[in-house]
């Protein structure tokens, strides 16, 4: 039972199951796997000008759809394919939002065969190795972009990912642990400093 000191970050209702299941077994929670990571980098290029809901709602079709979001299957996809896929009512049918997951695919092969800490490494290097971790009162106080977020969007741009503005890029660190904008309140913000090994 929670206290009336500890109460989840109030943009995850408790009415809407899948998305406090969400924010509470994902959001955050540092993430090192490479795959794992360019999945929730495409995803999160695909909400842009949507909402996460949105695309958390789909998100198991996504992952049909694109093959597992299995890199090496994606950056193989034919002119063909992307039309099979612009014709799938289960994702969100944008050619150029497509067309970028398989460009990026390309690109996060690119940058495994290159380094030797590969895509995971690449994307820590941003914060230093370990977690950000802000003290908010308030998840409106949030930053939409921050320095890190913005040289972390330069250089996959410069590696040729494609939808991965400053902004985007925020969204996508904080969801994978690189930042903890989990409420000081939240039950999760402990929660997830303890997963990064900080101490509680």
């Amino acid at each position: 039972m929670t206290s009336t000191n500890e109460l989840p970050c109030p943009w995850a209702p408790p009415g809407d199951a899948l998305y406090r299941r969400y924010h509470d077994e994902e959001w955050g929670v540092p993430e090192r796997d490479d795959r794992a990571l360019f999945e929730k980098l495409v995803l999160d290029g695909f909400q842009a000008g949507l909402s996460w809901r949105t695309i958390l709602y789909k998100r198991e079709n996504f992952r049909r759809a694109f093959d597992g979001f299995d890199p090496e299957k994606i950056a193989r996809y034919t002119p063909k394919k992307i039309e099979r896929l612009l014709k799938d009512d289960g994702i969100i049918r944008s050619r150029t939002k497509i067309e970028a997951a398989v460009g990026n695919a390309r690109a996060f092969l690119d940058v495994m065969e290159k380094r030797g800490d590969g895509f995971s490494g690449l994307l820590w290097d941003f914060v230093g190795g370990e977690p950000i971790v802000n003290r908010l009162k308030d998840y409106r106080d949030a930053p939409t972009k921050t320095p890190e977020s913005e040289a972390m969007s330069k250089e996959l741009k410069r590696l040729g990912f494609k939808f991965c503005g400053p902004v985007i890029v925020y969204a996508f660190m904080q969801a994978v642990g690189m930042v903890n904008d989990h409420e000081l309140r939240c039950p999760r913000h402990k929660a997830v400093r303890k997963l990064a090994g900080a101490v509680a």
